[in-house]
């Protein structure tokens, strides 16, 4: 299926690594110029690299900290600048680190609070004025299945996710019919972040080795597997394009069933 993106110009943050880089590829190769940022520079160059050698258009990288607003500011700005406007916001970030009620300070609620909610305000406030002008503006924000059902050990996580939803669905209505809003829902879906969980899980000896972790994290899902990054990449890329114009407002879970909500 083409999805109508060539020429089309995204942003997408936190796109060094994971399920940012996964919905910046399928962007990418869809026709889509994208930009994409991350705090590590190094990280991030290899990241533009490897989305330019399948990318059909350009790829522009960008060093930002998604919880400063005014490195958020400079990254959208480049960004118009580059590619002459701006029609998709695919928002993403870091997880919070794993903790429970007593372990977490106010701090730290502050700081998630910043990382998970603040940075696609941030996003969405600055590039609201370009999608405006686009014909195909949309925003999807990646978020987690926690939203749904909580995790437990992710009290940060479980909690904070929750605003990006509300925000969500009250801009899917504010700003419709010019820009559609959407949330995806990942599951456990074979990342970075999840490669080292199952690594240091092989040497606490929790798991005879690589595959064996692999099968006790898939243990619930009815799938029997965990994801592929490129599986949730696909369904950003298809939110975003005018093969779901009539999608707006939605969370789309990306868990091979788990959620049972």
């Amino acid at each position: 299926m083409d999805f109508e993106l060539d020429g089309n110009s995204a942003l997408v943050t936190a796109a060094s690594s994971g399920l940012g880089f996964a919905s910046a590829r399928a962007l990418a190769e869809e026709g889509a110029n994208v930009a994409i940022c991350g705090r590590d520079e190094t990280r991030l160059e290899a990241a533009r690299a490897e989305l330019a050698e399948t990318a059909t258009g350009d790829v522009l990288a960008v060093q930002a900290d998604l919880t400063d607003p005014d490195d958020v500011s400079g990254l959208v700005r480049e960004t118009v600048e580059a590619f002459g406007g701006l029609d998709h916001v695919v928002t993403s970030s870091g997880g919070p680190p794993s903790t429970t009620f007593l372990e977490t300070d106010e701090q730290d609620w502050y700081q998630a609070y910043d990382l998970l909610v603040m940075s696609v305000v941030w996003t969405i406030e600055e590039a609201h004025e370009h999608l405006l002008e686009s014909d195909y503006g949309t925003i999807t924000c990646i978020t987690s299945r926690t939203v749904r059902e909580v995790a437990d050990g992710l009290l940060l996580s479980n909690s904070v996710r929750r605003g990006v939803i509300g925000l969500v669905k009250t801009v899917s209505r504010e700003f419709a019919p010019e820009i559609r809003a959407n949330a995806v829902l990942p599951g456990t879906i074979e990342t970075p972040r999840i490669e080292e969980l199952i690594e240091a899980g092989v040497e606490r000896g929790t798991y005879e080795d690589y595959e064996d972790g692999l099968t006790a994290m898939a243990s619930e899902i009815p799938m029997d597997r965990i994801g592929d990054p490129r599986e949730l990449g696909d369904v950003v890329a298809f939110l975003s394009s005018p093969r779901a114009s009539f999608v707006n407002g939605t969370e789309v879970p990306i868990d091979g069933g788990l959620l049972r909500s």
